[in-house]
């Protein structure tokens, strides 16, 4: 097959979404099929363009057999609801320009996956240009999360992402998403389960797993021996409730060996750095972003992995890919997340749920995990053997690969 795959974050960028679109353009590739993949210029989470990328309109490159197309967006360090609309706009016309200009030949398929939601219509526009058909995946049901965290409250905004997303439903020929919780709530909209399919997130199996000599290496880096650490790698945004975090870690202040670092970038970064320096807790380390590679050595050096999101019914259906990473690390897992994804946790019996934004119950469930040294040992033995018998990239990029031959086939 000859794919064209359109996701506007991918690496170098990190985050959950990057990862998703690396990993499975790649094992597509290996796979033995076509990818060319248009992404924007790297400048996620932070709004800053690298000075490699600055000022070029386009730039391609051979990324592991995938054919990267590289675009400009408006970006913004800062960005308020004006400047989110422009820099998502702006991607969707470069992207369309690029998918039909610079994507050169026939594909057989144009994947593009959302949020955010202008992705899903420039794949529209490339699908109906280029007489092809559209695989739309959705990773997370967008304007409604974005209305749930309050990120949208325009009346009028809302009904123009709505009526966006039901185009991009409408006009796909298959659906991919996450979770079963969203599989669900999309049949509740009167999608026809047949046009759907679940491909959930994963773990890279090779490049996450637990490293002694890392172990040891980082901790000496962030002075931490001797720690009971908890770790929090990915995002600073509002949908992570990482408050209830540093609030937890006032709470355990006094337990002078115990140790929380938090890895990553995102809009609520600043916030947090200023809460912990206002409430000077040196209980607590604000690590920049990491490349990914580095993630499995930060997942290494800890005890235990937070992973956390707000109380929000909507994210009953998430699962989120953090917890798999862990996993793989063979760490176990403390997760804020109702629903599927405590289903999940409970099934593989891979570490210990804790009500989301409740900060004195996640305290507890730290203390708790720093007194079993053989429970966390059992509850990362776990998880490793589950997500490598359920939940690989490599296998789940195997699963795309036969939904996506089936449906260009019917």
């Amino acid at each position: 097959m000859r794919i064209l795959y359109i996701s506007q974050y991918f690496p170098p960028e990190a985050g959950a979404t990057q990862t998703r679109a690396y990993e499975m353009a790649r094992n597509l590739v290996r796979l033995g099929h076509q990818v060319t993949l248009i992404a924007e210029v790297p400048n996620h989470p932070s709004g800053i363009i690298p000075p490699g990328y600055r000022g070029k309109l386009v730039e391609r490159e051979d990324l592991e057999g995938i054919d990267v197309i590289r675009v400009w967006v408006k970006t913004y360090p800062v960005k308020n609801f004006r400047q989110r609309i422009v820099f998502y706009l702006s991607f969707m016309l470069a992207s369309t320009m690029a998918g039909l200009i610079l994507a050169r030949g026939h594909y057989d398929m144009i994947y593009a996956t959302s949020p955010p939601l202008f992705v899903g219509a420039s794949g529209v526009l490339v699908s109906r240009l280029k007489r092809v058909p559209l695989i739309f995946e959705v990773r997370d049901i967008w304007p409604e999360s974005a209305v749930a965290l309050g990120e949208l409250s325009n009346p009028t905004a809302i009904k123009w992402a709505t009526w966006l997303e039901q185009s991009c439903y409408a006009h796909a020929q298959k659906i991919i998403v996450v979770t079963h919780g969203i599989r669900s709530r999309l049949m509740q909209r009167g999608i026809p389960p047949e046009k759907l399919a679940v491909v959930p997130n994963g773990a890279n199996m090779e490049l996450f797993r637990f490293n002694a000599e890392a172990r040891d290496r980082i901790r000496s880096q962030l002075h931490l021996e001797g720690k009971f650490i908890a770790v929090y790698a990915g995002i600073h945004g509002i949908a992570q409730g990482l408050e209830t975090v540093v609030e937890a870690a006032g709470l355990l202040r006094e337990q002078s060996d115990v140790h929380i670092v938090l890895i990553g970038d995102g809009p609520k970064k600043k916030e947090l750095v200023n809460v912990v320096q206002q409430l000077g807790l040196s209980n607590v380390t604000l690590v920049p972003e990491q490349p990914r590679h580095l993630i499995p050595e930060y997942l290494s050096a800890a005890d235990v992995a937070l992973v956390p999101l707000r109380k929000i019914e909507l994210f009953n259906s998430a699962l989120p890919s953090k917890m798999f990473d862990a996993w793989a690390c063979q760490l176990p897992v403390l997760l804020s997340v109702s629903g599927e994804a405590r289903n999940l946790l409970e099934s593989c019996d891979g570490g210990l749920f804790i009500p989301p934004e409740e900060p004195v119950a996640l305290k507890q469930g730290i203390l708790a995990c720093k007194m079993d040294a053989q429970l966390r040992k059992k509850w990362g033995e776990n998880g490793r053997q589950f997500t490598e018998e359920h939940f690989s990239r490599q296998a789940l990029a195997e699963t795309l690969a036969e939904i996506l031959t089936s449906t260009i086939l019917d």
